[in-house]
């Protein structure tokens, strides 16, 4: 058995392939779990997955999940189940962005997009998780939330809305699931993710301004700053923690962060 944190605990990690959730499957990788990278890109996840295995010499494997699709999501956690006989952690992550725009530009597919990824494929994936984790006595879910919906950031109204969702989604779990040994809770993080680094890209007067606007001066690396406050909601230290939401995000949160795009003529 590996040595670490996470000796003999498997995870499974949605979005696993890049950006925050490629840090912290690397993360619990180094710690000794057993890693399933569920990733709708085929090449991202498998090259994650090839890490994980290459570099710290865990079992992991790669299953290619649209979230956004009950079936695949309950397959998904099927998988490291027949794998591994049982699941530990769930960290819910995935998320695809199509672009921002004013609320009202923004479509019913839009909004049916936000909660499909970032509320119901969460929900499934807790619903599927939850009676492996009972039946354990033991079990961490974490998920991915934002400061986007927390400070009501311009441009994104389909991710800010569901991302609050899955807040509430957090605390009824923690609350209902508590005497079970099951913990749940939130992390809003402040990181450079590929969907970050993309909208960057697309806005580059954004991004030093970004940098300025955080109180420690910089946002965030997903393995070096957000990945080790997932490994705390992943471990025994974090028994008697759940129903939490922590902001790992350089202070952002405490007076809000100003984030405001120039929407005119934006393409959703």
């Amino acid at each position: 058995m590996s040595a670490g944190r996470l000796a003999g605990r498997t995870a499974i990690v949605t979005g696993a392939g890049d950006g925050i959730g490629r840090g912290i499957a690397r993360r619990f990788a180094a710690e000794g779990a057993r890693v399933l990278v569920a990733e709708l890109n085929a090449e991202t996840g498998r090259r994650t997955t090839e890490e994980l295995i290459d570099e710290f010499a865990i079992d992991a494997r790669c299953v290619i999940t649209d979230v956004t699709q009950k079936a695949q999501v309950q397959a998904m956690v099927a998988s490291a189940v027949d794998a591994w006989g049982r699941v530990d952690i769930l960290v819910n992550n995935a998320w695809a962005s199509r672009g921002i725009g004013r609320v009202e530009d923004k479509t019913d597919d839009d909004l049916r997009h936000g909660l499909a990824m970032a509320y119901y494929g969460p929900f499934w994936a807790m619903q599927a998780a939850y009676p492996h984790m009972k039946r354990q006595g033991w079990g961490r879910v974490i998920n991915i939330c934002s400061l986007n919906g927390v400070n009501a950031h311009m441009g994104t109204l389909e991710y800010n809305a569901a991302k609050e969702a899955l807040r509430t989604l957090t605390r009824t779990a923690a609350r209902e699931w508590a005497p079970t040994g099951v913990v749940v809770n939130a992390i809003c993080p402040g990181a450079r993710s590929a969907a970050f680094n993309r909208r960057m890209a697309a806005n580059p007067e954004l991004a030093s301004a970004a940098d300025r606007g955080n109180p420690m001066g910089r946002i965030g690396d997903p393995e070096q700053d957000i990945a080790p406050v997932a490994l705390f909601l992943a471990g025994e230290d974090c028994r008697y923690v759940t129903g939490n939401t922590l902001f790992a995000d350089g202070g952002a949160h405490i007076n809000g962060v100003a984030w405001a795009p120039d929407l005119d003529g934006a393409d959703t």
